[in-house]
């Protein structure tokens, strides 16, 4: 297994490698997703980001396709029509869906996960996405299970579990994650990193305004890359 990115990882860590299933609500779980691209991107020094707007900094393509595609997504700079960068909770909000689609055509592609097509009542397609012959989700899962035990020991370990809080997936995924100071700890990590306090915040809008997603964690009748 080679390296993998942010979102690749909140995406293996959650689907269920055995049915393909979401372990959280799917729209959350794309803007999960979304937030953690930005998050890989400003580890490699592509973007920067101040009061909630990110903009791009080094425009040259990273050699991660997957990163390269999202980078490209991204607004070059001083070429946005709203000034430069974009802001982080809309990028979320309206890029989510696009990159759960590249992630999971990457991971297909590099043998991680299968495509299964199932029809809804018999007629209606749609996907799931179990792991494949070579499994790397028991890796990434036993990567994060050393990351809690160790208290989180490095930022790149911090922010994949600041996403999973944000999205819900945390008491899937987290031991402790029914005490209150296990719990507690998860929401600092949300508010000391930018990126997964966008996607938390854009959750948030989706639960106030009565759009909760799709309305479980399976995400019913989707498709999305890899097919």
């Amino acid at each position: 297994m080679t390296e993998l990115s942010l979102p690749e990882e909140l995406l293996l860590l959650a689907l269920d490698p055995v049915t393909g299933r979401r372990h959280c609500t799917r729209r959350y779980l794309q803007y999960g997703l979304a937030g953690a691209a930005l998050a890989e991107l400003e580890l490699q020094g592509r973007i920067t980001e101040a009061r909630g707007r990110v903009t791009v900094v080094n425009p040259l393509p990273p050699q991660d396709p997957l990163s390269a595609r999202i980078l490209a997504i991204l607004p070059a700079p001083r070429k946005s029509r709203f000034g430069d960068g974009v802001r982080a909770r809309p990028w979320v909000r309206s890029t989510g869906r696009r990159v759960e689609e590249l992630c999971l055509y990457q991971l297909v592609g590099r043998g991680a996960l299968r495509v299964e097509t199932r029809r809804f009542l018999g007629l209606f397609p749609y996907h799931r996405y179990p792991a494949a012959a070579d499994d790397w989700s028991a890796p990434v899962r036993g990567r994060y299970a050393e990351s809690v035990a160790a208290g989180f020991p490095d930022r790149r370990s911090r922010l994949l579990a600041a996403f999973t809080a944000a999205i819900g997936l945390a008491k899937v995924l987290h031991p402790g994650f029914g005490s209150w100071r296990e719990r507690g700890a998860l929401r600092v990590l949300v508010r000391e990193e930018w990126a997964p306090h966008a996607v938390h915040r854009a959750v948030q809008q989706d639960k106030q305004s009565g759009s909760g997603g799709d309305g479980g964690s399976d995400g019913g009748g989707g498709g999305g890359g890899g097919d």
